[in-house]
C-alpha cells in the first residue's frame, strides 16, 4: 500500500468513527428545536476529518436545545444567540450536508449501472448527483425552516427551493471543479469508486463544496432568503 493510499484509508476511517460517535450522541441527547441536525451533524463528520467533530463539539452539541427555533426565515437573517460568522456556518453544514448525502448516493448508483453521458461517467455522476443533491438539500431545508402551521406545504417547498438553489450550485462548482481535476489531471488513471483513495479525493470536493457554498449562505442569510440557524 503506499503512503497515500494509506493517507486515503486513515481519513475515510476517521470520517466513519466521527459520523458514529457524533450519532451516538445525538441518539442520546437529541437536537430537539431542528430535528434536521441529528442528520446534518454526522455527515459533517464523515466528509470533514477532525475539523467536522471540532464544529459539531463547539457549535453542534446541544446548541439547538438552547435556542429559539426559527419561527419565519424571512425575518430572521441573523440569530440572536450567535456571531453572525457562526449562525452562517451552521446554515452551510445544513446545505451541504444535504448535497453530499446526494452524491454519496450518486456514486454507487453511476458505478453499479454503469452509466455514463457522451461516452464519460464522470458526467454521468455530475448529472445524477446534482439531481439526488438537490432533492436532498430541498428535503433538509423544508424540515429545517421550521414553517408554521398556518403555512401550507406548497408554500413551504416553494421557500425551501428559494433558499437552497444558490447554495446548492455553489456547493457544487467546487465539488465539481475538485471532481474534474482528479479525473483529468491529478491521477494516470482514475481512481476506482470502491477504493479508499477515491471516497478520500470525495471527502476533499465536499469540503470544497462547503468553502465555495460558505459566500452563498452568507449572502441569502443576510438577505433573509435563508433564516440563520
Amino acid at each position: 500500500m503506499s503512503i497515500f493510499a494509506g493517507i486515503a484509508w486513515i481519513s475515510n476511517l476517521l470520517g466513519i468513527v466521527q459520523a458514529g460517535y457524533i450519532t451516538v450522541d445525538v441518539i442520546r441527547k437529541p437536537q430537539h428545536m431542528m430535528p434536521i441536525m441529528n442528520v446534518v451533524w454526522p455527515l459533517i463528520g464523515l466528509y470533514f476529518p477532525v475539523f467536522g467533530l471540532w464544529s459539531y463539539w463547539k457549535l453542534g452539541q446541544n446548541k439547538n436545545n438552547r435556542e429559539t427555533p426559527p419561527h419565519d426565515h424571512h425575518h430572521d437573517s441573523h440569530h440572536p444567540n450567535k456571531p453572525f460568522w457562526q449562525s452562517v456556518f451552521v446554515s452551510t453544514t445544513h446545505c451541504s450536508s444535504g448535497c453530499s448525502l446526494g452524491d454519496m448516493i450518486g456514486v454507487p448508483i453511476v458505478a453499479l449501472t454503469g452509466l455514463t453521458i457522451a461516452g464519460s461517467t464522470l458526467f454521468a455522476d455530475y448529472a445524477v448527483e446534482f439531481v439526488l443533491a438537490y432533492i436532498f438539500g430541498i428535503a433538509f431545508q423544508y424540515y429545517g425552516m421550521g414553517r408554521s402551521k398556518k403555512e401550507g406545504a406548497g408554500k413551504a417547498i416553494k421557500d425551501a427551493v428559494k433558499a437552497d438553489t444558490l447554495a446548492l450550485v455553489a456547493f457544487e462548482i467546487g465539488m465539481f471543479g475538485w471532481m474534474a481535476l482528479v479525473h483529468y489531471l491529478f491521477f494516470a488513471q482514475p481512481p476506482e469508486p470502491m477504493t479508499a483513495v477515491y471516497w478520500f479525493m470525495m471527502q476533499i470536493a465536499m469540503m470544497l463544496g462547503f468553502l465555495t457554498s460558505y459566500p452563498a449562505n452568507w449572502l441569502l442569510v443576510k438577505k433573509g432568503v435563508k433564516h440563520a440557524m
